[in-house]
C-alpha cells in the first residue's frame, strides 16, 4: 500500500511539473493564462490529478473585452479625423478654408481702395482662386477618408468572418475534450485570444453552455456564433462623393450600422469606421457645401436694369450654373465644383475688372453691369461684396452649425466644430487606453504566469519528489530486512 502511495505521488509530481513547465514556457505570451493541477486524494490514500484548470478571472476579462471596443472605435474616429483635419484646418491654419474666405474678403477690400490698379485685383482674383481650390481639396479629402473607412469597413468584415470560423473550430475542440475529460486549457486561451481580438472589431458578450460551449452576442444581443458562425454581409461602396450613402454593416441580415438599424453595434473598430463614414464626415462634407454655396450666393449678379434677367452666379460658378443653387439647403457636392468664373479669371483669359465692374456671368450684356458709368475708380460694387461677408444668411440647420449667421463666421464655427470633434474623440481614446490599460495589468496579474510563483512551486514539487522517494527506500529497506529474517 505505500509503495502504490509513493508511486501515484511520483505520477502526480511528473504532472505537476509539466504544467509548470508549461506555464513558464508561457510566461512571455500575453494571451495565455496561468494553468493549475488540481490535485485530489484517491480512497486507498493516493494522489491523482483530478483536472487541469485556467486561473481566469472571468469579470475582468469581461472588461478587456468591453475596453478593447470602446478603445478600438474612439482610436478609428481619431484617425480618420486626423485626415480631414490635416486639410481642413483650423481659423488660425492659413491654408484652411475659413482663413481663405476671410483673406478673401480683405483682397476685395484692398481692390476697392485702388479699383484701377490690377495688381490689387489680380490678389483678389488670387484669393479667390484659392477659396476655391481649399473646398475642392477639403471635399476631396472628405470623400478620401469616407471612401478609405469604407474600404477598412470591408476588411474588418472579412477579418471578422474569419475570426468566427476559428472560434468555431477551437470551441468544437473545447466541447469535444470537455467531454473526454481531456486538458482544454490551451484551447481556452485560443479563444479568448479570438474573442478579444473579435471585440475589437464589434462589441460582444458570451453565453457559456453546457460542455464549454460558449454562444457569442453583440451588445444588442444580435448572434454572431451559435452552435456555427452567423453570416456578417456588407457590400463595399467603389467610389464616393457627397452623395453617396455608404452601405450598412448586417449580421445574419440585420443591419447593425446605419440609420436603418434597430439593434446597432455600440463599439468596436467597424462602429467607429461607421460613424466617421456615414456621419462625421458627412456633416463636415455638407459645411463645405454650404460654405460655397455662400459664396456662390454671396457674389452673385441681378439684374441692375429691372428687366427681369434671373439672378445669375458671378465671381464664383459651379456645376449647376447658371441656375443659383436654393436658399438655405445644402447642395451635395457643390464645394467639390465650385471654381471661379473664367470670364473674370487671367489665366484662363478673362478680365480682372469684371470683379468691379459686373457681367462676369454674361459678359457684354447690359443687365448685370454695375459700373454703368465706366469709370476705373468705380468701387461701389467691391465695397458691396467685401460688406456681404458680414450679412446674415441662412445655412442648412442639418450642419450642426448655426442657420443663420454670416459666411466668416460659418467658416470659423466649422472648423471649430470638427476641432470639437476631435478633441472628444481624442479624450475618449485616452480614457479608454488607460481604462485598456489598467484592465490588462489586473488580468495579468490575476492570471498571467509569474515566475517566481512557478520556480517556488518547483520547489515544493521536488520537496515532495524527494519525500516520495524516501518513503520508497523505506520501503525498500524494509523489503530487505524481512528477506534477511526469513533465510
Amino acid at each position: 500500500s505505500g509503495l502504490d502511495i509513493a508511486r501515484s505521488s511520483l505520477s502526480v509530481n511528473a504532472d505537476r511539473a509539466s504544467v509548470v513547465a508549461r506555464n513558464i514556457a508561457a510566461a512571455g505570451d500575453p494571451d495565455a493564462t496561468r494553468k493549475i493541477a488540481n490535485q485530489v486524494t484517491t480512497d486507498d490514500g493516493g494522489v491523482r490529478i483530478a483536472s487541469i484548470t485556467r486561473d481566469i478571472d472571468v469579470g475582468l476579462f469581461k472588461l478587456v473585452q468591453s475596453a478593447t471596443s470602446e478603445h478600438a472605435r474612439n482610436t478609428a474616429v481619431v484617425e480618420k479625423l486626423d485626415s480631414i483635419q490635416q486639410v481642413v484646418g483650423s481659423p488660425n491654419d492659413q491654408t484652411s478654408p475659413a482663413a481663405m474666405i476671410s483673406r478673401l474678403r480683405d483682397e476685395l477690400l484692398r481692390f476697392a481702395n485702388a479699383p484701377n490698379d490690377l495688381a490689387s485685383g489680380a490678389g483678389a482674383i488670387t484669393a479667390a482662386r484659392d477659396v476655391a481650390r481649399s473646398l475642392n481639396d477639403a471635399t476631396a479629402t472628405v470623400q478620401r477618408v469616407r471612401a478609405q473607412a469604407d474600404e477598412d469597413i470591408s476588411n474588418g468584415v472579412e477579418r471578422l468572418n474569419t475570426l468566427l470560423s476559428e472560434f468555431d473550430q477551437v470551441n468544437k475542440e473545447i466541447i469535444n475534450g470537455t467531454r473526454e475529460a481531456r486538458d482544454v486549457t490551451d484551447h481556452e486561451d485560443a479563444r479568448d485570444r479570438i474573442l478579444t481580438e473579435v471585440a475589437g472589431l464589434i462589441d460582444v458578450r458570451t453565453v457559456t453552455r453546457s460542455d464549454n460551449d460558449m454562444v457569442i452576442l453583440t451588445d444588442s444581443s444580435l448572434v454572431l456564433y451559435e452552435g456555427s458562425p452567423r453570416t456578417i454581409s456588407f457590400n463595399p461602396t467603389g467610389a464616393f462623393d457627397a452623395s453617396t450613402t455608404g452601405s450598412p454593416i448586417y449580421v445574419d441580415g440585420m443591419p447593425v450600422t446605419g440609420s436603418n438599424s434597430n439593434q446597432s453595434a455600440l463599439s468596436g473598430s467597424l462602429v467607429g469606421l461607421a460613424r466617421v463614414r456615414d456621419e462625421l464626415a458627412v456633416t463636415t462634407q455638407s459645411q463645405l457645401d454650404e460654405m460655397a454655396r455662400g459664396l456662390v450666393t454671396l457674389f452673385a449678379e441681378s439684374d441692375q436694369l429691372g428687366g427681369g434677367a434671373p439672378t445669375q452666379p458671378g465671381l464664383f460658378t459651379y456645376t449647376g450654373a447658371p441656375a443659383m443653387p436654393a436658399s438655405g439647403v445644402v447642395v451635395a457636392g457643390l464645394a467639390g465644383s465650385i471654381s471661379i468664373n473664367a470670364s473674370v479669371d487671367p489665366a484662363q483669359g478673362g478680365n480682372i475688372n469684371l470683379l468691379r465692374d459686373g457681367a462676369i456671368s454674361d459678359p457684354g450684356n447690359a443687365s448685370y453691369i454695375y459700373n454703368t458709368s465706366g469709370g476705373a475708380g468705380y468701387s461701389d460694387r467691391l465695397r458691396e461684396l467685401a460688406d456681404a461677408f458680414g450679412q446674415t444668411i441662412a445655412f442648412d440647420g442639418s450642419t450642426s452649425l448655426s442657420a443663420a449667421t454670416d459666411l466668416i463666421s460659418f467658416s470659423v464655427e466649422s472648423t471649430a466644430w470638427l476641432q470639437e470633434q476631435r478633441r472628444v474623440a481624442s479624450e475618449d481614446e485616452g480614457r479608454s487606453a488607460a481604462v485598456l490599460e489598467r484592465a490588462a495589468i489586473s488580468l495579468s496579474r490575476e492570471t498571467g504566469v509569474n515566475l517566481d510563483e512557478e520556480m517556488t512551486l518547483m520547489l515544493d514539487i521536488e520537496r515532495s519528489y524527494q519525500a516520495s522517494a524516501r518513503l520508497m527506500s523505506s520501503i525498500d529497506t524494509m523489503f530487505e530486512a524481512l528477506f534477511a529474517a526469513t533465510r
